[in-house]
């Protein structure tokens, strides 16, 4: 086992996933990078995730984010997706019985809702809530898009501008209505649309994942840093709407074009600290501590590391802040914004 910085630390874990998926990658075998780290981790249960969490940090609780496992068959459309909550409300039974350690797996869930059904979405939105009438906390429908479809693959967003629709923002307006918060996925060219909805709908808190994702492949491949720029200028103005707040984390996936994506030997925690350092210390100037939380996004992330180096480089990122701040990025964020009581 190695070395672990500053292991007493409690992590509230706010993005992980759980799946089986061994039958889907071997109807198609992958050939977005995507889909080359997801290979490593087919089936990614209560077990394997366990297993990451005994590897030496004091992850106490944790969110669980859809991803499209375990849908009802038989089901709507609209309703399949309760499937998945209901799946996961059990994994959570299980965790909080204490059987399997301290630590509170999917102590918060956030399901999968089709935002385009607009108002109708209200009658999903309460299904999930009986699937999980403890522990639902938010919802996403992700809205990443490129116009290089090369970039995303299988995840591309059917349309452009998703957030600008009219049916879209009114299936938004019925999340903010259910008390529920809104995780969003998208790509950092996007932003200009998030910045607009989030300053359409201010009674919605809103979640931005991976650090709004910067691009560095396909079409953008060798230009990820040459848009840090206009990146940092629209987080800058995202971090102006005092309903959005940022995960820190998520720059293990393909999408970046980082030299430790899939390398072999894997990279060490300092190597991708200071790869991560200028995407995710420029949200938390933009954001505060109080508005940023540290994620794993397991385990989509371990094509690039395991989960003990991933939590060791955030750790190597924060370790000038002060003891308040880093309570909030790894813990207290989390804990207040998913109203978590761990």
């Amino acid at each position: 086992m190695q070395h672990i910085i500053d292991p007493e630390r409690p992590i509230i874990d706010p993005h992980h996933h759980l799946w089986d998926i061994r039958r889907t990658l071997a109807a198609a075998p992958p050939e977005h990078p995507f889909l080359r780290a997801v290979t490593l981790s087919p089936l990614y249960l209560l077990p394997e995730y366990l297993a990451d969490l005994g590897s030496g940090h004091n992850v106490v609780a944790s969110v669980f984010v859809e991803c499209g496992a375990y849908y009802r068959a038989g089901a709507t459309a609209a309703l399949r997706p309760v499937g998945e909550t209901e799946f996961v409300n059990g994994v959570a039974a299980m965790s909080a019985s204490g059987l399997y350690g301290p630590a509170r797996a999917c102590a918060g869930i956030v399901a999968h809702a089709d935002l385009t059904l607009g108002d109708a979405v209200a009658d999903v939105l309460a299904a999930h809530r009986a699937a999980a009438p403890d522990r639902l906390r938010g919802i996403r429908h992700s809205v990443a898009w490129d116009a290089d479809p090369a970039v995303l693959g299988f995840l591309q967003s059917p349309r452009p501008h998703m957030l600008a629709q009219p049916a879209f923002r009114a299936g938004l307006a019925q999340v903010a209505a259910a008390g529920l918060s809104y995780d969003v996925w998208l790509l950092a060219p996007q932003l200009p649309d998030l910045i607009a909805m989030a300053q359409a709908l201010p009674q919605l808190t809103i979640i931005c994942d991976h650090v709004a994702t910067p691009v560095g492949i396909a079409a953008h491949a060798g230009r990820r840093d040459a848009g840090h720029a206009e990146w940092l200028a629209n987080i800058r103005a995202l971090a102006a709407c005092p309903n959005v707040v940022m995960k820190l984390g998520g720059l293990a996936m393909a999408f970046g074009g980082f030299d430790e994506f899939m390398a072999d030997p894997m990279a060490s925690a300092a190597q991708l600290a200071n790869s991560w350092r200028p995407w995710i210390e420029p949200c938390i100037t933009a954001f505060g501590p109080d508005r940023c939380m540290f994620e794993s996004n397991f385990p989509v992330d371990r094509g690039t590391c395991d989960y003990a180096t991933l939590w060791n480089a955030f750790k190597l990122i924060a370790a000038s802040a002060s003891e308040a701040e880093k309570t909030a990025l790894f813990s207290g964020t989390a804990a207040r914004v998913y109203r978590l009581s761990v």
